[in-house]
């Protein structure tokens, strides 16, 4: 049987709070992507009526094709002394045409006398007239007490008058907010209890904790046992100050701990992928140590603990790895992650099971490169070409002779990049130069402009994003840098890396990594086979 919880995220909007962290529209919209595949019920796109980049998004999310998650706008509750159908914050959410909308009102006396300037009657009337409101628009309507632990301790009454205003009007979830993230696992326990105990019965009770105690997941984890049915949470736990609740260890803990499976197994199975893919999109480093999906969450380094799993899988692991996507790493063994790479080379038609000498090549390699600062959970294209340089299966498409950019800044403050390549190709020597508005398009170009008349797919395939990361930031602009591209064909996108202390090497290599990928998987019936041909 299904489980009864509802998965309710909201890293487009509480997580994109995270300091450093700012999200174009196509960020948000792959991101959506990524969460609509982990089977959560609900997804906040953002607060519409506070910037017109969340309007647009609502606008464009036709484009993701949801698989099961409903959209979700966030707003706040009409403004004290006004009237809900005269606020613009409410037409804005209203004007997303998303099926649910989530209102945030407050449930802290001190909140709402001090904060807002109002009176407790005032808020009630505030709550209700904004649920009423949207669910008079065809809406459904869940309510955030905001402050509500912290409310509830100060005065009880206050905070569940603002649940039952909510409730009164139509609201079909209130939600319990820890918007300071202050609360303990025992006071939240008391507290859940309460409030299911007084509107459980006909209304969905959630929870949405913030992390200040480092207890947001803990909090969740007891209140769905409790009997909270809704719970909020972010992917990697993203947000402001010190996070939100993770939503990806909540998934994993309530399917393989309290057995609720409130995802598929194959949606279970995407949770390593989603936390890495969502990290990269919003260029803030992944925490190797993450539990479940972190790249070290099942990595074993002591000799005692490696000698143990080399005989007996799961000797030091609290659940099978492979259930949430990620993979067993030995650090000390000759066997460390040696499987992992005979499984990538049985994807690409390369048997190296039988060839443990060539799977430890390429083993080896890959920690080299690692150890300089590839990483290639975040450019899958890469590790492919890697594994088949190792084994000797490499399509060289063309040699490169060398390349020079060049940057002018005028005195009106116009800026030009100019790209000069030279290449060998089928035998022969192509010398092409381009303008570009950045070293990485100039050179982009350059290259294009030399091998598309060979190579015809080539225009087919484009850079949709670039990303830099500084890796060793003591160094100060000596730092090594690392770059990563996506590409896609149309058909099919993919991730490529490079990583140099100069910035432009890295990118070349990654923009060479990129075409030498689509050009592999070409499915156009275009001829990219070995076409180096005699070489000068």
């Amino acid at each position: 049987m299904p489980s009864p919880l509802i998965l309710y995220d909201t890293t487009l909007r509480d997580g994109a709070q995270r300091e450093g962290i700012s999200l174009t529209v196509e960020d948000k919209l792959k991101i959506a992507s990524w969460i609509d595949r982990l089977g959560v019920a609900y997804i906040e796109g953002g607060w519409p009526g506070s910037n017109p980049k969340d309007m647009e998004f609502f606008q464009r999310a036709a484009e993701i094709g949801m698989r099961s998650a409903k959209l979700s706008c966030f707003g706040a509750t009409r403004r004290a002394g006004g009237r809900a159908d005269a606020d613009q914050n409410l037409r804005d959410m209203v004007a997303t045409e998303a099926p649910v909308a989530c209102i945030v009102g407050k449930a802290s006396r001190a909140q709402v006398e001090l904060a807002l300037g109002a009176t407790t009657d005032e808020n009630r009337a505030m709550i209700a007239d904004t649920v009423a409101f949207l669910k008079g628009e065809g809406m459904e309507v869940f309510f955030d007490a905001e402050h509500f632990f912290d409310g509830y301790k100060q005065d009880a009454a206050v905070a569940l008058d603002a649940l039952k205003a909510a409730i009164g009007a139509g609201a079909t979830t209130v939600v319990l907010c820890d918007t300071n993230g202050g609360a303990m696992p025992g006071e939240v326990r008391d507290v859940v209890a309460a409030v299911i105990e007084l509107v459980g019965g006909s209304t969905i009770v959630g929870v949405h904790f913030h992390n200040d105690t480092d207890c947001a997941v803990a909090n969740s984890i007891a209140s769905i046992e409790l009997g909270a049915t809704h719970v909020q949470g972010t992917v990697n736990g993203i947000g402001e100050r010190c996070g939100n609740a993770n939503l990806l260890s909540i998934i994993a803990n309530c399917a393989l701990k309290l057995n609720l499976r409130p995802v598929s197994g194959e949606q279970l199975l995407q949770l390593t992928a989603a936390s890495h893919a969502v990290a990269e999109i919003c260029n803030v480093s992944p925490d190797p140590h993450q539990p479940y999906v972190g790249a070290s969450a099942f990595a074993t380094k002591a000799g005692l603990h490696t000698s143990g799993l080399s005989k007996m899988a799961g000797a030091y692991e609290h659940v099978d790895p492979g259930l949430v996507g990620n993979a067993r790493r030995l650090l000390v063994s000759e066997l460390a992650g040696r499987s992992t790479i005979v499984m990538k080379g049985r994807e690409l038609g390369i048997d190296l099971e039988t060839d443990p000498a060539t799977a430890v090549a390429v083993l080896n390699a890959v920690k080299d490169l690692e150890h300089v600062g590839y990483t290639f959970e975040a450019a899958d294209a890469s590790l492919e070409l890697l594994i088949r340089r190792t084994t000797g299966d490499e399509r060289e498409f063309f040699r490169l002779e060398s390349f020079r950019v060049l940057m002018e800044k005028r005195a009106t403050g116009d800026v030009g990049t100019e790209a000069t390549v030279k290449i060998w190709c089928r035998g022969e020597r192509h010398i092409a130069t381009a303008e570009g508005n950045g070293p990485v398009n100039a050179l982009d170009g350059a290259l294009r402009l030399a091998l598309t008349k060979f190579y015809p797919a080539l225009a087919q395939i484009e850079l949709t994003d670039y990303k830099v990361r500084i890796l060793d930031s003591h160094q100060h602009t000596a730092a090594t840098t690392r770059v990563l591209l996506e590409s896609t064909d149309g058909r099919k996108e993919w991730s490529t890396i490079g990583v140099s202390p100069n910035i432009i090497e890295a990118s070349w290599q990654a923009l060479c990594d990129s075409i030498a990928y689509g050009l592999v998987h070409d499915e156009t019936g275009n001829e990219t086979g070995d076409e180096m041909g005699e070489r000068e």
